[in-house]
């Protein structure tokens, strides 16, 4: 076989190296480095990357393929040939041809033949590789999406069982979890110290290795998370019995060993003291029962609750005090021959819902322009007033001057006619995109200030709680007073989940692309109306867009004129 024929074919190298050729790729990934799990629409890009990478993989087997081939090729024939000249290696070296052959074998074909199995054809999908790493997700994106997916888990209330066989509402892809995807989630609220997590997690594992499915993780290293994190959460009698599994099905276990003794020691401890009366039956009974820990949100229950569709204070009597109606602004010329349907979400405080205020293409259009601009949303830290990263937020965020498309300008001004409000002094038009189980938890738009305790209104109950008196005036920098109203646009459907909720009310608002949430966040007095407290639900299914424009009390002096009394 000739020298050329054991190399790889040039074209095959040329096209393969071709893939790495992907600045354009980069160049929007660079600009997102990490969090992807707070923005879908930036995880989008991932897609794309992921995509390219199996391309790549699939050029590099077709390289591996081709030499692979050349070398069997080469095999059989010297294996052929071979068997020939060793039956009688005399009378074949009796011909001068074979001779000759024989030496150039050995002195050119076979270390051309090293040469080719030598040869590194993994280089050029290696350096692709490399190259996109470092615009991979991180640990901590990793860890984000498995809160996220307990978050979801806790809001709606999934068993891991539902999560991990895909069955979601409006779901249009099946996706399932592995055994090794659930031990994955499970050793991430390991290592967050969240047993509770750990435990439903590893259940899982278990469960889905009893049903025969293959894994890499062996049961022992399930049972070896899964018994001290039981342990942690107070049973330790069932901390023991997985123990003692563990130790069944590894002898050797050091740590299991240790651990079994330890536990036995405890037990017996608990036996002597019987606390409370209780018989050891009734202490066993409560084995394998686990609470959710108490967090550090007053009315999770309440605002989950909303989140779910349950407990919805809209009865019957106060559906008869909303309504439908045309609405033209303080009789703004552009809203008289074409009024906005208007219709009443709520009543005290009146909260209303308008339609078709953003058009499709506008909403393509202020997305395209905003995305390049997401960032990881932030919080006002209520006593310092700086701005840092929270996870009771997980969405990503842009703010967009009119200066960035005539689009941003013509939507502004829709909104100034509508609510009748100036937006000169009034924020940036924010745009966000919420992540994986994205969420903003109960919060406040407008600044508060110290409680004043002889401030009585319906709904106000929480005021005292959640009041700080070291609150900084966070708007005092901006001199346009505090924000006065919230104008929040839904620039997506979401399938499941996403809602806006508002706890003290009772209340839930369903995204609906194309219309808008309004509402003031101040009395008349400017006092700021506490039961305005809301939240955005965690995104269950879908990919929720949204856009607020906040306005600010400095102008809007004679459009909302004050009240006669502080609570007006």
């Amino acid at each position: 076989m000739p020298l050329n024929a054991l190399q790889t074919p040039p074209s095959v190298t040329m096209k393969f190296q071709a893939s790495t050729l992907l600045m354009a790729l980069f160049g929007v990934l660079s600009c997102i480095r990490a969090e992807f799990f707070t923005s879908i629409g930036h995880m989008t890009d991932l897609i794309y990357a992921e995509k390219d990478l199996v391309q790549s993989l699939k050029e590099y087997i077709l390289v591996e393929e081709a030499k692979l081939f050349k070398i069997k090729s080469w095999a059989d024939r010297m294996e052929a040939l071979t068997s020939k000249s060793a039956a009688d290696p005399e009378g074949y070296l009796a011909h001068p041809v074979n001779a000759y052959k024989l030496v150039k074998r050995l002195n050119t074909d076979w270390p051309a033949l090293e040469d080719l199995v030598l040869q590194d054809s993994a280089a050029g999908f290696i350096a692709n590789l490399s190259v996109q790493r470092q615009f991979f997700p991180t640990d901590e994106d990793e860890m984000g999406a498995a809160k996220a997916l307990m978050r979801l888990q806790d809001t709606y209330k999934l068993d891991p069982d539902t999560i991990s066989r895909g069955d979601l509402p409006g779901t249009k892809y099946q996706a399932m979890l592995s055994v090794d995807d659930c031990f994955g989630m499970g050793r991430s609220a390991y290592n967050e110290g969240d047993y509770y997590h750990t435990v439903l997690w590893m259940e899982q594992v278990l469960k889905q290795l009893d049903a025969g499915e293959e894994a890499t993780t062996p049961k022992s290293q399930v049972l070896d998370y899964l018994s001290y994190a039981v342990f942690q959460l107070g049973d330790l009698h069932r901390a023991l019995e997985l123990t003692r599994r563990l130790l069944s099905l590894d002898p050797s276990h050091e740590r299991a060993g240790g651990n079994l003794r330890y536990f036995e020691q405890l037990l017996e401890e608990e036996r002597e003291k019987m606390l409370s009366n209780q018989t050891e039956a009734e202490l066993a009974s409560q084995e394998g029962v686990y609470e959710r820990p108490v967090d550090y949100l007053p009315e999770r229950d309440v605002y989950e609750s909303l989140c779910r569709g349950e407990g919805i204070k809209l009865t019957p009597q106060k559906q008869k005090r909303l309504f439908c109606r045309y609405h033209h602004g303080n009789r703004a010329p552009q809203l008289l021959i074409a009024p906005f349907k208007e219709e009443d979400e709520w009543d005290s405080p009146h909260i209303v819902r308008y339609y078709d205020v953003m058009s499709d293409e506008e909403i393509e259009r202020i997305k395209e322009i905003a995305k390049p601009k997401l960032a990881r949303a932030t919080v006002r830290d209520p006593k310092t007033g700086v701005l840092t990263v929270a996870s009771y937020r997980v969405s990503k965020s842009s703010w967009l001057e009119e200066d960035d498309d005539p689009v941003v300008a013509r939507v502004n001004r829709r909104m100034q006619h509508i609510t009748g409000l100036t937006v000169k002094t009034a924020e940036l038009l924010q745009v966000a995109n919420y992540g994986m189980g994205g969420q903003y938890e109960p919060h406040f738009d407008f600044s508060r200030r110290p409680f004043d305790s002889g401030l009585k209104t319906e709904g106000n109950r929480l005021a005292t709680f959640l009041n700080y008196n070291g609150e900084r005036d966070v708007f005092k920098h901006l001199g346009t007073g505090n924000r006065v109203a919230t104008f929040l646009n839904y620039m997506s459907d979401v399938e499941a989940g996403g809602a806006t909720v508002f706890p003290d009310l009772g209340a839930a608002i369903l995204p609906k692309k194309g219309t808008a949430v309004f509402w003031y966040n101040l009395l008349r007095s400017g006092e700021g109306d506490y039961r305005t407290r809301h939240a955005a639900c965690p995104v269950l299914v879908g990919c929720k867009w949204v856009s607020n424009k906040w306005f600010h009390e400095r102008g809007q002096e004679f459009l909302r004129p004050c009240g006669s009394t502080e609570v007006d």
